[in-house]
């Protein structure tokens, strides 16, 4: 793993500085609204295309791949983006591709509608949610452990919302939710956050699930 300076200021490294930041964390935040449209309106969203919903994630994650690749080929950066996106995935790459998924994969335990997502939503709600809160808090506070706490309480009120409104698993709830912030703390080139905060709980989901 390379060293990396977890209080890193990225608003200094952003596309736009303080406002590419702001837009950052926006478009971060407004990615719940891809459980909320998929378990809800899934079916008739993809039948647009004479598609089933999840041949529509698919082929919306190896488009917006194929996309990235031309993006890296040219090493461009947008508005929002970090400096050093310019030459690696992107987070946002990153993030279609877990969040894709996590669509895919998360078991519905036979539901419909949008109880169907018991687990994939909390799971994507908490990549959408946690990251942001604890990135702001490691920028304001320059605390690592203050950030582990705020990111604990976020994705706990995350995974208990969800045992409370679409019939999440209590126990799903009090394993998996820590496994969102233990995404977050890996910093490497290999892979960003944006993909061990949905891969680290969807694994520890597919091993817990035969106990549901």
């Amino acid at each position: 793993m390379e060293d990396y300076n977890v209080n890193v200021d990225h608003a200094k490294h952003s596309i736009g500085g303080d406002f590419g930041h702001v837009i950052r964390r926006i478009t971060h935040v407004s990615m719940v609204i891809i459980p909320l449209l998929y378990y809800s309106y899934g079916n008739t969203i993809a039948a647009f295309l004479s598609l089933n919903p999840q041949e529509f994630v698919s082929l919306v994650c190896l488009s917006i791949i194929l996309v990235e690749g031309i993006r890296l080929k040219m090493g461009v950066v947008v508005i929002g983006q970090r400096e050093y996106e310019s030459n690696q995935i992107s987070a946002l790459a990153w993030g279609t591709l877990s969040v894709s998924i996590a669509l895919l994969i998360s078991p519905t335990m036979g539901n419909t509608g949008f109880e169907a997502g018991l687990f994939g939503t909390p799971i994507i709600f908490g990549l959408c949610i946690v990251d942001p809160v604890m990135g702001e808090v490691k920028r304001r506070t320059e605390g690592l452990r203050t950030a582990i706490v705020f990111g604990l309480l976020a994705s706990y009120v995350v995974w208990f919302g969800c045992w409370h409104l679409i019939g999440t698993p209590l126990l799903a709830s009090v394993l998996l939710a820590p496994l969102t912030v233990v995404g977050e703390l890996p910093k490497t080139k290999s892979i960003d956050d944006n993909a061990t905060m949905v891969f680290f709980p969807l694994i520890g989901l597919i091993l817990l699930q035969p106990w549901l």
